[in-house]
């Protein structure tokens, strides 16, 4: 209920901020839920990709650390987030995900890199996609990278991609893991020609 509520106030406040979100080729996003992966890029990119993917509804990882003010946690906890340690992550980091994902309800967001200074993908994105049976939808974004940017009513834009399936036969060692980031990278980069042959991220 409370996603459901604050998800127009969330949508005002970008129109007033900024006035410009552009959505691209969310037909190809598939029936039912699924994993939202991207290149992390900036901090409000999730804003961006739930609004832009409504009316599904995400549930997101972030870290452990914004936990600690009572009022932003009471706002993740209602908004379908969950904390994870990025020093010891645990085996939540992949259960809580999985079975959100199973339950149908829900879908998720996800940046492989963990960070918006790296570009080595992690495996749990394609470890999620199998155990849950979910496909991998790539996303991206382009646009500011900076508040200053934002309030300066730079477009943004968010395109989707064709979804990845994973076979769950498919074992998740090594050479599979690094297949199936492959095909996201390349996913990506084909988005952001498709979106802008300009387009060069260069991180904050």
């Amino acid at each position: 209920m409370f996603y459901r509520i604050i998800r127009p106030i969330v949508r005002f406040i970008v129109w007033v901020l900024n006035g410009h979100l552009h959505v691209h080729h969310k037909e190809r996003i598939p029936k039912g839920n699924y994993i939202l992966a991207a290149p992390h890029r900036t901090w409000w990119e999730p804003i961006l990709f739930a609004l832009a993917a409504s009316p599904m509804e995400f549930m997101f990882m972030t870290k452990i650390e914004l936990y600690k003010n009572p009022v932003l946690r009471f706002i993740l906890d209602h908004a379908h987030a969950f904390p994870v340690d990025r020093k010891h992550p645990g085996p939540s980091v992949l259960k809580i995900p999985i079975d959100g994902l199973r339950a149908g309800k829900l879908s998720l967001i996800i940046f492989p890199s963990g960070t918006r200074h790296s570009n080595k993908l992690k495996s749990g994105t394609s470890v999620i996609a199998k155990l849950s049976h979910k496909p991998i939808v790539p996303v991206v974004y382009q646009g500011p990278l900076t508040f200053k940017g934002l309030l300066m009513r730079k477009s943004l834009d968010v395109c989707f991609g064709d979804p990845i399936y994973i076979d769950h036969k498919t074992k998740m060692n090594h050479k599979n893991e690094e297949s199936i980031d492959s095909k996201m990278q390349t996913a990506w980069d084909k988005l952001d020609k498709e979106q802008n042959p300009d387009f060069h991220y260069v991180a904050k």
